[in-house]
């Protein structure tokens, strides 16, 4: 019997969260479902507008009292670099998508391309470097 698994929230981590926010409230339309402030940190929890159940948290990466100061470093030259975190999104229209991404003053990684393995997709950089990829997926 398959257990009744489905994605809930994923992380990502932020280091300006009003940029976050701007990025992916603004630039990508998603809803802000819950803005939490604590010790002069935010945790912001976004998601597509209709999807109640799919939630991105944008956290403070240096939130984890496990972390040590070396790995904290480490977290923010690769945050930096881009090479940190990312994320997968699909639209029906990957063209008009980035379109109106771009607009918003992303970075644009990537521009939408047909890749040999497949899909067409395109990329972008939010705000704390994460690397934010748009695939396009035929329409439901």
């Amino acid at each position: 019997m398959a257990m009744d698994l489905h994605i809930h929230a994923s992380f990502l981590p932020h280091d300006d969260p009003d940029a976050a926010l701007a990025f992916y409230r603004d630039t990508l339309g998603f809803e802000v479902r819950n803005d939490v402030g604590y010790e002069g940190m935010r945790w912001i929890t976004v998601g597509p507008v209709g999807q109640p159940g799919t939630n991105i948290v944008l956290h403070p990466p240096a939130a984890d009292p496990g972390i040590t100061d070396d790995e904290r470093r480490t977290i923010t030259e690769l945050m930096a670099k881009g090479t940190y975190a990312g994320i997968v999104l699909a639209t029906t229209d990957v063209d008009g998508t980035f379109e109106r991404v771009q607009a918003g003053d992303a970075e644009v990684v990537q521009e939408p391309v047909d890749q040999p393995y497949g899909v067409r997709d395109c990329a972008f950089r939010d705000p704390a470097g994460n690397m934010v990829r748009i695939q396009q997926v035929k329409a439901p």
